[in-house]
């Protein structure tokens, strides 16, 4: 793994990780922030997610 592959690994595992949480927020009702940032802040990683881990793919099968 090289650095750039692991920052894009990295970047995966944290827009997954705001994703789950906006959907916790979500299902409880009365979200912090607002249904609507919260719900845009879901709708932004979920393909953050996806495009960052096939990034740190990418990036790792170039440099092997």
């Amino acid at each position: 793994m090289t650095p750039k592959s692991g920052l894009f690994l990295m970047g995966s595992c944290i827009a997954a990780i705001a994703a789950v949480g906006s959907i916790f927020e979500l299902s409880s009702g009365t979200p912090q922030l607002g249904t609507s940032v919260t719900g845009a802040i879901l709708a932004a990683c979920v393909p953050l997610t996806a495009i960052f881990f096939y990034a740190a793919v990418r990036d790792a099968k170039a440099n092997q």
